[in-house]
């Protein structure tokens, strides 16, 4: 549907095979690609804990809990999975950047790929959002239609 092709996936695709995948159901006019350095998603992605019971997920730098390593409202503890520790991410990334490689090559040969860089959601924001602004037609509330 012509929806999803504008819609933002988040990570997806991850490998050149979901991305002939995604060719198969959809015809992409826009990708775009957060180049975040290493050590900054290795520290975010590390940061974060996790209450078991209700899947709530805190981050200790931007999002602690009010009691460190406790949960907000049950008080129950929390943990840390196993692939958010240190050396899980490293790996991971290490793995995703390998995986991703080609699929970042696939899209800019076609011309649709849109890179931004930075450590900050802030910061990086603007500039994807005036992408993504002149691309998508405002949607119109009820009252302005």
């Amino acid at each position: 549907p012509a929806s999803f092709h504008r819609a933002a996936c988040t990570g997806f695709p991850r490998t050149l095979g979901q991305a002939k995948a995604l060719d198969r159901i959809c015809e992409l006019d826009l990708v775009i690609s957060l180049n975040i350095p290493f050590e900054t998603l290795k520290d975010r992605l590390s940061a974060r804990w996790v209450h078991p019971g209700s899947g709530r997920v805190y981050n200790m730098d931007f999002n602690p809990p009010h009691v460190q390593g406790v949960d907000d409202l049950t008080g129950e503890p929390l943990v840390q999975r196993e692939d958010d520790r240190p050396e899980a991410v490293a790996a991971r990334l290490r793995k995703y950047k390998d995986a991703a490689k080609p699929v970042i090559e696939l899209y800019k040969s076609r011309g649709i790929l849109h890179s931004f860089s930075g450590t900050e959601t802030n910061k990086i924001w603007p500039y994807v959002y005036t992408l993504l602004s002149s691309r998508i037609p405002p949607v119109l509330s009820d009252e302005e239609n």
